[in-house]
């Protein structure tokens, strides 16, 4: 989609506008979602990041979801000034940064998929204009160890999000830098959150969506506090063997250890009931020791399979069903 056809969306008589799922669950869905809620979503992120009426936005994120589309929608409903370039791994690449460059030397605020923030680490030219955005979030996916580390450093504020299309955007943020760095999601003011018995995210957000949301992510509470940190989706707990196993904390536990991309997903197994199952783009024989030397004898993989690359969805977030078998 682009800009100008979602603008003849966005200022048609119809109350809605049409959306897809990022499909990380299954395949993605088609939802209406009301722009005066969109108005609202976005509202409370330039409030609670201080943006103001003409203050450079950028948009490098597809329209065909909700991250692209509420750029748009905050620049729309805020004042801010847009500089849209092509979505692509290197959104500050030096074709796009003249772009920019040609329109403002400033960007105050940049939303961008853990990839893109990757790729633009790797390029020194990118890494400095990366550095120079004011606020910036990321969203779409999780953030590493190795990637936290290159940017807790950064001057201006980087931000993790925590939402989904649901929500249309984010709900919450955490700081990613600074001393104001930290593990815990702060939700905005007008979200009330609460857990399932499972231990599910359960949230309340009446600007953006209308009744409570039971999510299937898994969530810690901050003693005494509002604030939570995610420790994995409900469905990627792999019960094996009567133990369940959290696929996302088997990751943090192997994070630093293995040199090539990986992720972690299931299989079913005639003993254990599901079994664990490591992909990795490296060499099998390798992971396999890792694993070993790393990991509880109950969390190792019963499988290492080599892939070429990793299962992704659009939005590049892990795609673990396509070889749970």
């Amino acid at each position: 989609m682009t800009i100008e056809e979602f603008l003849k969306e966005w200022h048609s008589e119809s109350p809605t506008v049409l959306v897809h799922t990022s499909g990380s669950t299954g395949l993605p869905k088609p939802m209406l979602v009301e722009k005066r809620r969109m108005e609202a979503s976005a509202r409370i992120t330039c409030r609670f990041l201080g943006l103001r009426e003409g203050d450079t936005a950028l948009l490098c994120m597809p329209l065909d979801y909700i991250a692209g589309k509420m750029m748009v929608v905050r620049a729309l409903t805020c004042g801010l000034r847009l500089i849209a370039v092509e979505p692509s791994g290197h959104p500050l690449s030096m074709h796009n940064t003249q772009c920019i460059m040609l329109n403002d030397p400033c960007i105050d605020f940049a939303a961008m998929v853990p990839l893109q923030v990757w790729n633009s680490l790797q390029v020194a030219e990118e890494r400095e204009r990366l550095m120079a955005i004011r606020h910036l979030i990321i969203g779409g996916g999780g953030i590493d160890a190795s990637l936290a580390e290159e940017l807790k450093d950064f001057p201006n504020a980087v931000w993790s999000t925590y939402g989904m299309t649901e929500t249309l955007s984010h709900i919450a943020l955490r700081r990613l830098n600074g001393p104001e760095a930290t593990e815990w999601y702060t939700p905005f003011e007008s979200v009330t959150l609460s857990q399932t018995d499972e231990g599910c995210l359960v949230i309340d957000a009446p600007a953006v969506h209308e009744g409570r949301l039971v999510t299937n992510d898994i969530v810690e509470f901050e003693s005494g506090g509002k604030r939570f940190r995610v420790l994995g989706r409900k469905d990627n707990v792999i019960c094996s063997g009567g133990i369940k196993i959290q696929a996302e904390e088997v990751e943090r536990r192997l994070e630093g250890k293995l040199t090539a991309p990986f992720l972690i997903t299931k299989c079913r197994d005639s003993r254990l009931g599901e079994a664990v199952v490591l992909l990795t783009e490296g060499d099998e024989t390798e992971a396999r020791a890792v694993c070993d030397a790393v990991l509880p004898r109950y969390w190792r993989p019963r499988q290492v399979i080599h892939v070429a690359s990793l299962p992704r969805t659009a939005t590049g977030k892990p795609l673990r069903k396509s070889y749970e078998k």
